[in-house]
């Protein structure tokens, strides 16, 4: 089985380990190994992008132009490859690289996510986050009780000046 990466030594130390952050919350693993005799779906990768965006068909045919329908977009989404030109547009569009259509791989993402974390029920932790307290859990506990027992005492505190007030303008 052979294994096309890139064309130069240069794309590959280039696109190596890139993340491209579509929006603040969602990141997508671009992935550029395929095989040789597996064709990368190129409208299916326009509809994956545009629904993780949060985009509609009639807004991606909105900006493509008027030209463009939402039935239009659906037909694109169905095609296997779809033109250099038309990739960029939408690529524009929805601020993503043309090589990101062109060469993710779900697949490949999947696994990918399922050999980088292990399961949960073994252990509660993912192996990438290795996530580590910079604090002590239960010097917080402490510290937010002894708040809490202050304003309690400034409440009671406020609350018998208020009735020594009342008490005050009662006695007038």
């Amino acid at each position: 089985m052979s294994v096309i990466v890139s064309q130069s030594l240069d794309d590959t130390l280039q696109w190596d380990n890139l993340v491209y952050s579509l929006s603040e919350e969602i990141l997508i693993f671009p992935l550029y190994l395929q095989t040789m005799n597996e064709k990368i779906h190129h409208g299916r990768n326009i509809k994956r992008f545009r629904e993780m965006m949060g985009i509609k068909q009639e807004a991606l045919a909105h900006e493509l132009g008027a030209d463009w329908s939402q039935k239009k977009i659906s037909l694109l989404e169905q095609k296997e490859e779809v033109e250099e030109e038309l990739l960029r547009q939408v690529g524009e569009i929805l601020r993503i690289p043309v090589e990101a259509f062109q060469n993710f791989d779900e697949e490949q993402a999947i696994n990918i996510i399922s050999n980088t974390f292990q399961d949960f029920k073994d252990n509660a932790i993912a192996s990438a986050m290795n996530y580590q307290c910079s604090f002590n859990p239960l010097d917080k506990i402490v510290q937010l009780y002894d708040e809490k027992i202050a304003l309690y005492e400034r409440m009671l505190k406020e609350k018998d000046e208020m009735m020594g007030r009342l008490e005050k303008l009662l006695n007038k």
